[in-house]
């Protein structure tokens, strides 16, 4: 029985990748990518040479096949996506299901995501907490959907690229001006960027810059969050 790793990789700064990382790609016999070009770079950083497979959104489910070949042919396989964790909002969930299906190990090597940097700065607690990745890029499905996770109460992570982060904040505010986020921009890159206030606040400082760049991962507090955070204030 062979053995698909599922890889986490930085998402920027290099040296967030683990030493188990770095000693799976040594040992397997070639690395699946959802950016073979991107990958490569990481792996020449590393001064690792491995066969790659492309395998991304797109190609995924026959990629997955061609996968399950080498690894039945006694081959073992790391995957590894453009950046951060497969599988969360990347490609991967659907590589690892087949090739569990196929009778054959399927192990994870934990690495950087942005959805956990984020929460782990974020300064809010609680049980609950709801990962939605991106949301659609179609304004009326983005509020509704919007307003039914607000609804909830509880706290939020979403991802969101510079071209829309601005509308994704509007649309916060729209629905509750005042509810506490704090966003992420370009976590652990050069430029990296966290800024908190209440959703009206943090939509007018980036409505206000000439040009918005960057990859954006936001939270935006629970109720609960919001009532504890009062509190504390109160004492």
């Amino acid at each position: 029985m062979s053995t698909l790793y599922v890889v986490g990789t930085p998402i920027g700064n290099l040296g967030d990748i683990t030493f188990r990382a770095v000693e799976i790609f040594k040992s397997v016999d070639a690395v699946a990518a959802e950016d073979t070009r991107h990958t490569l770079q990481l792996l020449n950083h590393l001064e690792i040479k491995k066969p790659l497979i492309s395998c991304r959104s797109q190609n995924e489910e026959s990629a997955s096949q061609k996968i399950i070949k080498l690894l039945d042919e006694g081959q073992n396989i790391a995957y590894a996506s453009d950046a951060g964790t497969p599988g969360i909002s990347d490609p991967g969930a659907v590589l690892a299901g087949l090739v569990r299906k196929a009778g054959h190990n399927v192990v994870p090597i934990p690495g950087p995501s942005a959805f956990a940097s984020l929460v782990s700065v974020a300064g809010a607690g609680g049980k609950t907490l709801v990962f939605e990745g991106f949301l659609s890029p179609k304004p009326g499905r983005r509020k509704s959907r919007l307003r039914e996770l607000l609804s909830t109460g509880d706290a939020i992570v979403l991802y969101e690229s510079p071209f829309r982060i601005v509308k994704l904040l509007t649309d916060i505010a729209d629905i509750d001006k005042s509810r506490r986020i704090v966003v992420g921009r370009e976590l652990t890159k050069l430029h990296e960027e966290i800024i908190e206030g209440a959703a009206e606040e943090v939509r007018d400082e980036f409505a206000s810059r000439d040009k918005v760049l960057g990859e954006f991962a936001v939270f935006i507090s629970g109720v609960k969050n919001v009532q504890l955070s009062d509190e504390s204030d109160d004492n």
